[in-house]
């Protein structure tokens, strides 16, 4: 692989996912985040996009090594690139949503240590800027 050398830094670039339980009262799929930052805390699932591939793809297998969950319909939703939503550096993460009818079997790895539905509107306390995503989100969706 080529390496590159410029002379202003590049952001990272990631996906997140924002996968919804529809039912009588919608929930949202969350994992609890196994390493720092944010260790503990809960999160969309998501992370970040491998050189070569493709926007969709890297959240699709994101979704997937962190729940168990693939073969979605995920359609992206909105770019969000605030200076500072990651202490890690500056980040820009691509959300996606989809939908699911019924519970699937969820099955927490690689960085997640647990997986779970949560009712969008009580929601723990999350990492990043996952709590506006979801507000963004909802009033987006209504």
């Amino acid at each position: 692989m080529k390496k590159y050398c410029y002379d202003y830094p590049k952001p990272s670039v990631t996906t997140d996912c924002i996968i919804i339980l529809k039912s009588s009262t919608s929930k949202v799929l969350l994992i609890q985040r196994k390493h720092e930052p944010y260790a503990g805390k809960w999160a969309l699932p998501g992370g970040f996009v491998e050189i070569d591939e493709d926007l969709e793809s890297g959240a699709m297998r994101e979704l997937e090594e962190e729940t168990g969950l693939k073969n979605l319909t995920i359609k992206q939703f909105k770019t969000f690139g605030t200076p500072g939503r990651d202490p890690r550096g500056r980040t820009i993460s691509i959300v996606y949503y989809g939908f699911v009818e019924n519970h699937s079997v969820l099955q927490a790895g690689d960085d997640a240590a647990k997986a779970a539905w949560f009712p969008i509107r009580d929601l723990p306390p999350l990492a990043f800027d996952h709590q506006k995503i979801i507000e963004e989100f909802i009033t987006f969706y209504e």
